[in-house]
């Protein structure tokens, strides 16, 4: 351990004294090296001072590096952050600079946003920092401009709706999201994008942020619940996952919004035939509890008020499942 407590200290070193761009790059992958194959050096790194150091290659005055060394560095701090949360999370300027990062607008830069959005996912499987993150709102709404880009690669979508999927897991994010069009931006990817995967995720970011009053009248500007319910109706070719997470959807919506949003759900005629196959469909036990829950709240809250729903949200659980979602791995990183 005194071995890798030397490299870890004289890596660190390195890159603070480098004299050029040259030798900064090299140090920055080394590092990158260093900590996606070794865990144990990776808290050596962070207690040496490599992130602040690493950081700063991502803001807008880090603009002389190139963007390897750019993506080298964003790909560092998300190996770093697998078991140094905390000391990343108290290093000034941090947040910045992954917002910097997912903002770089080039092909070229993909790969850094990537790692940046992926290290915000990272942060995020701590509870504490979920209303720190969401609080920055240019943080979220460069990770919405992702999923507006023009044909970003479906690693920059994955990786940018799980970071949303993470800060809307506090219930105080959603309405700024709703605020920041992470509605519309989300039903474009579902309606348009024909990636299993990238639907699946999609929702799983809707359902979470229509647990909140905002969402109504924004699911209402894009016909989100027509787009929910035709999700969720077995003949059109949704996944199973997706179709679980499109009935959390519309149960939140209905939790949150009350009769507002209960009569806009009553309005597709097709709902309920769909939610009854859904229950006794063969589908996941998490999917046919939804369906039930939605079924007993649009019947029981039929020409009532917001409260009628008040005692079904304790059986409701607001939490639908991302695809194959994980806390943020050094795996070709």
């Amino acid at each position: 351990m005194e071995v890798k407590l030397r490299t870890a200290a004289s890596l660190v070193k390195r890159l603070n004294s480098a004299a050029d761009a040259d030798s900064a790059a090299e140090a920055i992958a080394e590092i990158r090296l260093l900590s996606k194959h070794d865990p144990e050096i990776r808290p050596l790194l962070a207690d040496a001072g490599a992130i602040p150091v690493l950081a700063a290659r991502l803001l807008p005055g880090g603009g002389r590096h190139s963007p390897p060394s750019q993506e080298n560095a964003a790909a560092a701090l998300l190996n770093l952050s697998i078991s140094s949360r905390e000391t990343l999370m108290s290093t000034p300027g941090i947040l910045d600079a992954l917002a910097a990062a997912i903002r770089l607008p080039s092909p070229s830069t993909a790969a850094t946003a990537q790692h940046a959005a992926a290290t915000l996912y990272s942060l995020l499987t701590v509870d504490a920092y979920r209303p720190i993150i969401g609080s920055k709102r240019p943080l979220v709404a460069s990770l919405i401009a992702i999923l507006r880009a023009p044909n970003p690669p479906t690693r920059s979508i994955r990786d940018a709706l799980k970071a949303l999927f993470g800060i809307a897991l506090y219930p105080l994010n959603r309405p700024a999201m709703v605020d920041l069009g992470a509605v519309p931006a989300l039903f474009s990817l579902v309606v348009n994008d024909g990636r299993t995967r990238v639907v699946e995720d999609a929702t799983a970011v809707i359902a979470q942020v229509a647990g909140c009053y905002e969402s109504v009248d924004a699911f209402r500007e894009v016909a989100g619940v027509r787009v929910l319910v035709d999700l969720v109706d077995g003949g059109g070719g949704a996944s199973g996952m997706a179709r679980e997470n499109a009935a959390a959807a519309l149960l939140n919506l209905v939790m949150s919004g009350g009769e507002d949003a209960a009569a806009d759900v009553r309005e597709i005629e097709v709902v309920e035939t769909a939610l009854r196959e859904l229950a006794g469909g063969g589908a996941s036990a998490r999917a046919t509890s939804k369906a039930e829950s939605l079924l007993r709240a649009l019947e029981n809250g039929r020409g009532g008020r917001r409260h009628r729903f008040a005692d079904l949200k304790a059986k409701s659980a607001l939490r639908p499942q991302l695809s194959a979602l994980s806390a943020a791995t050094t795996v070709n990183n």
